[in-house]
């Protein structure tokens, strides 16, 4: 991995003669493929050509040239640690943007970075080895380009803590429509109330099968349908005006059970109202 103090150690040593702004930001990424373990095989003119991949040397080369040709950097480098394969890496000057693209033998598809060179290099410093935030521009190198070629992107992402974990399995349950762990079979109300299922009858509408993300067990309201007779005493539990619903007057079904209505609409004899208590003394 590459460093500031590496990168900056690389470009001492190399003493190299920058030109302008763009040229500077652009070593600055060769010397972080340096630092981080990479091998120059090409640069300058000779790393254009359409084949450099499979025709550049295996031996280590020189910086000669590297900035010959204008607006556009290109070189190529391979790790020893990483296998044979060889990176070509291709700089384009685009106003006082700096394209980075990174392509790896035998991948179809290159990697992108593009820097602001504004942000990292004065623009009338380009005689000294002085940068601006020199740290950043090489954590962005090391993210987009030098960690993702040789995976290390992906294994070093940060794993969730066994807190964040048990939160995200909290909220799953919530969103199969089981907004307690222990009592499986409460569920929200669209209101924001938890409502549970009306006790004694419905369970077997309610929890049709211990289906994906349900609970198996069912056994603590008996079992049963909702189809219940009039003087059934849980019927009108939660009865709001004489209209049948569930516990507390709420109105709705809970997520995911089964429910007949209670009779076809505007025909007569099926009036909710109809089915009322009545004392038989």
């Amino acid at each position: 991995m590459a460093t500031e103090h590496s990168v900056m150690a690389v470009i001492r040593a190399a003493r190299p003669t920058f030109r302008n702004s763009h040229d500077k930001v652009a070593f600055a990424i060769h010397a972080s493929f340096l630092s981080a373990g990479f091998i120059l095989h090409s640069t300058g003119p000779a790393a254009f050509v359409n084949d450099v991949l499979s025709s550049a040397s295996t031996d280590e080369v020189g910086l000669e040239n590297w900035n010959e040709v204008d607006d556009n950097y290109a070189f190529v480098y391979s790790n020893p640690d990483q296998g044979a394969q060889k990176v070509l890496v291709k700089c384009l000057v685009m106003n006082n943007k700096l394209l980075v693209d990174a392509l790896k033998e035998g991948d179809s598809e290159a990697l992108h970075l593009e820097i602001d060179v504004s942000d990292y290099a004065e623009e009338n410093a380009a005689s000294n080895y002085s940068f601006k935030n020199l740290r950043n521009l090489i954590a962005d190198v090391d993210k987009e380009i030098l960690a993702k070629l040789d995976g290390s992107a992906a294994s070093s992402a940060p794993q969730p803590s066994s807190s964040d974990k048990g939160l995200r399995d909290d909220r799953d349950r919530s969103s199969r429509g089981v907004s307690n762990p222990s009592n499986p079979y409460v569920f929200p109300h669209p209101s924001g109330v938890i409502v549970p299922p009306l006790p004694g009858s419905g369970s077997s509408d309610l929890f049709p099968g211990p289906g994906a993300g349900m609970y198996p067990s069912r056994g603590d309201f008996g079992g049963g349908s909702m189809l219940i007779g009039p003087h059934d005493p849980q019927f009108f539990g939660g009865n709001r005006g004489g209209v049948p619903g569930l516990p507390g007057g709420q109105p709705g079904v809970p997520p995911g059970a089964r429910f007949d209505p209670f009779g076809p609409p505007d025909v007569p004899g099926f009036e909710p109202g109809r089915f009322v208590r009545y004392d038989d003394t």
